[in-house]
């Protein structure tokens, strides 16, 4: 990420044209041809060899989708997580490096609000923990209920993995579609920090366990960055320990195995009501639940199998069960919300002090102008409401 000063060098504003070339998909011939140069004339600008006229500045802002004035205002943030992802295999795949931009720039997106109303992102970030030799899944749940410990969650279930990771880690956490094959991303900048993109159009419940999956790899190797992909079946030590920690972190071995005993007690067969119950309790999916049954050797071996093949169990018979609270009404509102709370208020705060337009707001958050208005719905009528009453003191 780039240095903001009050006079832009031209390395710098080099840098931040081969960002946003990349970023917008450009090669340097198309971008050559579009101000009538060589090829040659876009290395040596993006190397800071020589200084862009305005007139240059102005056609290749136009074709990478943004304004001269967004790549030379002094609070402007130009983050690059891309050649880092380019180091990983799976990015190799179309759908992975549109997801990696997409993440760059909602990256980028909140730190220039935050820089530009002066604030900063507050960190908790816990010890960093190296997957070690030995027994993975067994220091994956040790390193699981430290991270619980830790947090002051003690034993019980944690169904606000979103507002945990944000909130009390100080982690970014984004929700946007994102093609099929993607289920979420994980990048660290020692600057920007650590950040998560999801598919909000996954279900909860996959939606919960990236989120943590994602999170193994910021506790465990914080420095590499991880595309995580659907169908992807990845046996390193690393994936096996995201993997397991994102199990054990949502279904801690004692909880588990005190509310399995409650609830099979006096009973002689695991029914798939018996599945419903304790992976509704524990905020997971029917599947999630069973398997981590079979790992604490509560369930036989192939237990979800069994049931897979003889019908497996629909989402009728969870409703049939638990009735209306089988509806997670409140993440799914969340996973629709495409820009965060936190950044939504930082947008309309900025809105409000003229430090962007309507228009300079919706490129920056990645949101059509219907989007915009309807984040700023209301910023007017609450700017006449203030009075030193509810203005906030520091």
């Amino acid at each position: 990420m780039s240095e903001n000063s009050e006079i832009l060098g031209d390395r710098e504003i080099g840098e931040r044209l081969r960002i946003a070339r990349e970023g917008a998909r450009i090669t340097q011939a198309a971008a050559a041809q579009a101000i009538s140069a060589a090829r040659t004339t876009i290395v040596a600008l993006e190397q800071g060899q020589r200084r862009v006229r305005t007139d240059e500045l102005q056609k290749l802002a136009a074709l990478f989708g943004t304004s001269a004035n967004a790549l030379l205002r002094r609070e402007s943030v130009h983050v690059d997580m891309i050649p880092r992802f380019r180091k990983l295999t799976m990015t190799a795949d179309e759908a992975a490096l549109d997801a990696v931009r997409l993440l760059n720039d909602l990256v980028r997106a909140e730190v220039e609000l935050e820089n530009a109303l002066g604030v900063s992102r507050s960190r908790n970030y816990p010890p960093e923990r190296p997957v070690l030799p030995g027994n993975i899944r067994q220091q994956a749940e040790l390193d699981a209920q430290e991270l619980r410990t830790w947090l002051g969650l003690g034993s019980g279930p944690c169904l606000d993995i979103i507002s945990l990771l944000e909130l009390q880690l100080g982690i970014r956490v984004f929700l946007r579609p994102l093609h099929g094959s993607i289920s979420g991303l994980f990048a660290f900048d020692e600057i920007s920090g650590a950040s998560i993109l999801l598919n909000s159009n996954h279900p909860p419940s996959r939606l919960i366990q990236t989120a943590l999956h994602e999170l193994a790899h910021f506790i465990s190797a914080r420095h590499q960055p991880d595309v995580m992909a659907e169908g992807d079946h990845r046996q390193s030590r690393e994936e096996i320990y995201a993997d397991a920690f994102a199990r054990c972190f949502l279904m801690p071995a004692r909880p588990v195995r005190e509310r399995f005993l409650e609830i099979t007690a006096g009973q002689s067969h695991f029914t798939r009501r018996h599945i419903i119950l304790l992976a509704h309790a524990f905020g997971v999916s029917r599947e999630a639940l069973t398997r981590r049954l079979e790992e604490l050797e509560l369930a036989k071996k192939g237990t979800w199998n069994w049931f897979v093949s003889n019908g497996g169990i629909s989402d009728d018979q969870v409703r049939a069960v638990l009735g209306d609270t089988a509806d997670l009404t409140a993440f799914r509102n969340e996973a629709r919300r495409k820009v965060p709370l936190r950044v939504s208020l930082l947008a309309r705060e900025a809105w409000k002090r003229d430090i962007y337009s309507e228009g300079q707001l919706a490129r920056l958050l990645r949101l059509d102008r219907y989007e915009l208005r309807a984040l700023l719905d209301g910023t007017d009528n609450e700017e006449r409401e203030a009075n030193d009453l509810v203005k906030i003191s520091y």
